[in-house]
């Protein structure tokens, strides 16, 4: 979820009432006439069935059983995807002639934050420019982190192409707003056919075999969405995806990208094909922000299970929020729609905090070493418009140059108490059909 999306929602609705108010003060009964006949011929967006609430986990995408999990019930299927990655891992350093101790693991998250993506697509070629940048075991997405996160994977031979992404783009690009009519008549206020081409230029064949690749060695990428009709996370596998060889992956996987980052009622939502026992139905998909704007792996996997083996292996966790950590200030009109915008704004602002928080404290639990990069209040540059090039382009500068002097990578949210927290975690409970790899 994004801030942004809630500007463009006002401004359209701001519009449009306008529009309303003059036109009709000047054509009278007439308009209103013109109003209703245009209403009475607009049909609504169909779609197929929705998946029966008692059948919503056992839904598959066909053809790739291990496409996605629900981790608030699927940390089992989770566990056990971790596991066979840490055995192909494994395999590849073997074949390489390594047979020690597994190296060190680095894990990467990528909030959302709408155009602020731009400062996470910049802090990631600064670092490749200081030279100390990883390679990431796992990344994770959601919406625009969604969209950095497939660069971020794959390293820095595609930094060019993200630094296209975030830098050489104007509104227009993006969406193009449908009018006040369509919080009536369509799915959402604004159309993302452009942002869908956008994806579609780079999310491209050679992106997704480059991902199959990685998969194969071990490594994991991850996006956020929501399934709106189940009203759940949903975390796709997209390394399955890339491997499956089926011929819908790569269309899939352009429309999982779209769906992260489909703010509900700004951008319209996803349709997601599913199948259960030979029965077809649709999953509705929106912004994996509706529920967390950032994850590293379900706090249920005890342990850090995701990265677990017999030997411990130090994991470094790297966290890139595309917001600032401070709230903005504003005074507050007596208006309806700016109080609805400050108290969704303020929502959305504390729920990403509260992620950061839920990361923090459950790395902490897994002695899991904790990294955290966010837009600090010495940026000042403000946005004239959704998605403002020459905002972006200073928000990327600002990333790039923070990376490339040394980020300082904060260790603990700033509100946590400073100090080592110790945390007692229960026995390891391993998820069925996992076992313990043997050495």
């Amino acid at each position: 979820m994004s801030l942004i999306g809630v500007r463009i929602m006002q401004n359209v609705v701001t519009a449009g009432a306008s529009c309303i108010l003059t036109r009709w003060r000047a054509a009278g009964q007439a308009l209103l006439a013109a109003f209703i006949l245009m209403f009475t011929g607009c049909a609504l967006p169909t779609r197929l069935p929705a998946v029966p609430q008692n059948e919503t986990t056992l839904a598959q995408i066909p053809g790739i059983p291990n496409a996605r999990f629900f981790p608030d019930t699927q940390t089992d299927l989770i566990a056990r995807e971790a596991f066979a990655a840490r055995q192909r891992e494994a395999a590849t350093l073997a074949r390489a002639g390594y047979h020690g101790p597994l190296p060190e693991t680095n894990i990467l998250a990528v909030s959302g934050g709408g155009a602020n993506g731009a400062f996470g697509a910049g802090l990631l070629n600064g670092w490749t420019e200081a030279g100390t940048r990883p390679e990431f075991k796992l990344v994770t997405g959601v919406s625009t982190g969604a969209l950095t996160a497939p660069f971020a994977f794959l390293g820095p031979a595609w930094d060019a192409a993200l630094t296209a992404v975030y830098t050489g783009i104007k509104p227009t690009d993006v969406f193009r707003t449908r009018g006040f009519t369509a919080a009536i008549w369509n799915d959402a206020m604004s159309d993302t056919s452009p942002l869908f081409r956008l994806i579609s230029r780079y999310a491209n064949q050679d992106m997704l075999a480059a991902i199959a690749r990685a998969y194969a060695s071990g490594r994991l990428l991850m996006i956020g969405s929501t399934d709106l009709d189940a009203r759940r996370p949903v975390i796709w596998n997209i390394g399955a995806i890339a491997a499956s060889g089926q011929p819908n992956a790569l269309d899939l996987f352009r429309k999982i990208l779209l769906a992260s980052a489909a703010i509900p009622a700004v951008f319209p939502p996803v349709l997601i094909d599913v199948e259960v026992n030979g029965r077809h139905y649709q999953e509705m998909h929106v912004d994996g922000g509706a529920i967390a704007q950032m994850f590293l792996y379900p706090p249920a996997l005890a342990q850090a299970e995701i990265m677990r083996t017999s030997s411990p292996r130090p994991v470094r966790a790297w966290l890139i929020r595309n917001s600032r950590l401070d709230p903005d200030w504003a005074t507050v009109e007596r208006r309806t729609m700016g109080i609805a915008q400050e108290a969704i704004a303020t929502m959305i602002h504390a729920s990403g905090l509260n992620d950061v928080n839920r990361i923090y404290l459950t790395t902490l639990r897994d002695h899991v070493d904790f990294n955290l990069a966010y837009i600090g209040r010495d940026f000042t540059v403000e946005p004239k418009e959704s998605f403002d090039p020459v905002f972006m382009q200073a928000l990327y500068d600002y990333g790039r140059a923070e990376a490339r002097a040394g980020y300082p990578w904060a260790k603990r949210p700033p509100w946590a108490p400073a100090g080592e927290v110790v945390f007692t975690a229960a026995p390891v409970q391993r998820a069925p059909g996992v076992r313990a790899p043997a050495h």
